[in-house]
């Protein structure tokens, strides 16, 4: 029987773990950090249902346009109030991280793959040695090998967490109390979901930006208006302000600032980016090429440079989502043990800032089409027109489609609004099937609904026929 020995239990080791069980091999997974990775144990899990916590707080903070009336109500004992529990609310993250990786550890088991708990590291292209956390070693045979180790949050050495008031989004789940004013360093998708969620939970946030605009890397009309909605909310956001330094002093946090500028603060969340865990694992002595920065190097079927090994998921950096991750390590098993097989295509990649409000994108973006890299027509449709948002009190947020010219074919989308995550999905079905946006603008559409903007865009992009 075929043995896959998988190094790493998040979302591209247990998902190509299941693949292979599917396929008929024998599976082994080396894991260290929990089943579920860092995805499910201590990234996306915990930090999507801090937010949940936070998009309710966000929906109450709009109640009264809707009549909704909150503070002293029939006075006397009477009396109510909205507030936040932080430790209540981490204890249900840290609970609900631990059930999902629970959940996937029984599918596992059910599906008749072995976990192993220890750090395992290659030797040789066709050898697995697991450093067991019960005390020794075991050394696994494998036909093939994929590395599923992850990344974690960089840190620099003017910057070092100390877990209490200096922090990385992984530590940020052991605060009993709420901040008094957050410093937020670092304005990607993580900083600006976690400086987000902390505002709508009522902290005093401040958001340092080294670049221009919050989300550099995102579309500028939809970071535009996220910015314009968090200085709206009471958000400090300090645009071009590189940091160069975060030192504690007592209970607070002085974040120095490379222009001299100093930010004091209760609590300093660091988001810099991240750093694949890729280090002592034996690639190089396994022909397993990593770049400067110590990705693994990938082609579109999952294949490293050693023949026989595969790697998935953050460790190769190619895009850092879970649902990339999960889909490398499927096609990398489907690759090795000859079931049908499409290589990635990141332009059908939907993806989401889980900001108020969302940002949702897929296919082609803008930029690219204003750098000559693909020519498109392109709509954009402000949801403060929509029945639906109007009912519900929404103002901010607009859909963007684009498609090509004379085919009208559908090939990018964002989409900015509330459950922004969810309205990007007939977006990307038109995406990934190569629907027209007449064909988008023809299915019906429920009234009222959010969904119908996207329809009325598609509709916008029709051009009668010569």
């Amino acid at each position: 029987m075929t043995h896959v020995v998988i190094l790493g239990g998040g979302p591209g080791g247990y998902e190509s773990a299941l693949v292979a069980a599917q396929l008929g091999a024998e599976v082994t997974v080396v894991d260290s950090d929990g089943i579920g990775g860092s995805a499910v144990v201590t990234d996306c899990v915990p930090s999507k249902t801090l937010i949940a916590t936070a998009e309710l707080m966000t929906e109450v903070e709009g109640a009264s346009e809707l009549g909704v009336k909150f503070g002293s109500v029939g006075g006397g004992n009477a009396e109510r109030w909205v507030e936040v529990d932080l430790a209540e609310v981490n204890a249900r993250v840290k609970t609900l991280a631990i059930a999902q990786s629970a959940d996937i550890s029984r599918r596992l088991e059910r599906d008749g793959v072995r976990v192993v708990e220890g750090r395992g590291r290659l030797d040789g292209p066709e050898r697995v040695v697991a450093e067991l956390h019960a005390g020794g070693q075991e050394t696994l045979d494998a036909d093939a090998i994929l590395i599923a180790t992850g990344a974690r949050p960089r840190t620099l050495p003017t910057a070092v967490p100390d877990g209490e008031r200096i922090l990385t989004w992984e530590q940020v789940y052991d605060l009993q109390e709420v901040p008094s004013r957050l410093i937020v360093v670092g304005s990607g998708v993580t900083g600006a979901e976690f400086a987000s969620a902390y505002m709508a939970l009522g902290i005093d946030v401040v958001l340092v930006s080294s670049r221009d605009r919050v989300l550099p890397s995102e579309d500028a009309d939809a970071a535009e208006v996220l910015e314009q909605v968090l200085v709206r909310r009471g958000m400090t956001v300090l645009s071009k302000s590189r940091m160069e330094s975060v030192a504690r002093n007592g209970d607070e946090v002085v974040v120095k600032l490379t222009d001299g500028r100093e930010i004091v603060g209760s609590h300093c969340l660091l988001a810099l980016g991240s750093v694949p865990n890729t280090a002592d694992l034996g690639l190089e002595d396994a022909g397993v090429y990593t770049d400067d920065g110590g990705f693994v190097k990938v082609d579109r079927v999952s294949r490293t440079t050693a023949r026989g090994v595969y790697a998935a998921g953050d460790c190769t950096g190619v895009l850092m989502l879970a649902s990339v991750a999960a889909m490398q390590g499927r096609i990398a098993m489907w690759h090795f043990l000859g079931d049908a097989v499409a290589p990635l295509d990141l332009k059908k990649v939907a993806s989401n800032v889980f900001t108020a409000p969302e940002i949702a994108t897929v296919g082609w973006s803008q930029v690219a089409v204003e750098a000559g890299e693909i020519g498109a027509e392109i709509v954009m449709l402000p949801l403060s027109g929509n029945a639906r948002a109007k009912m519900q009190g929404t103002r901010d947020g607009f859909v963007k489609l684009l498609c090509r010219p004379g085919t009208g074919i559908v090939v990018g989308g964002v989409v900015v609004g509330p459950r922004a995550s969810e309205l990007i999905h007939p977006v990307s079905i038109a995406v990934a099937e190569s629907l027209t946006a007449d064909q988008l603008a023809q299915a019906f559409t429920v009234y009222p609904s959010m969904s119908g903007s996207i329809a009325e865009a598609a509709r916008r992009l029709h051009r009668v026929a010569d």
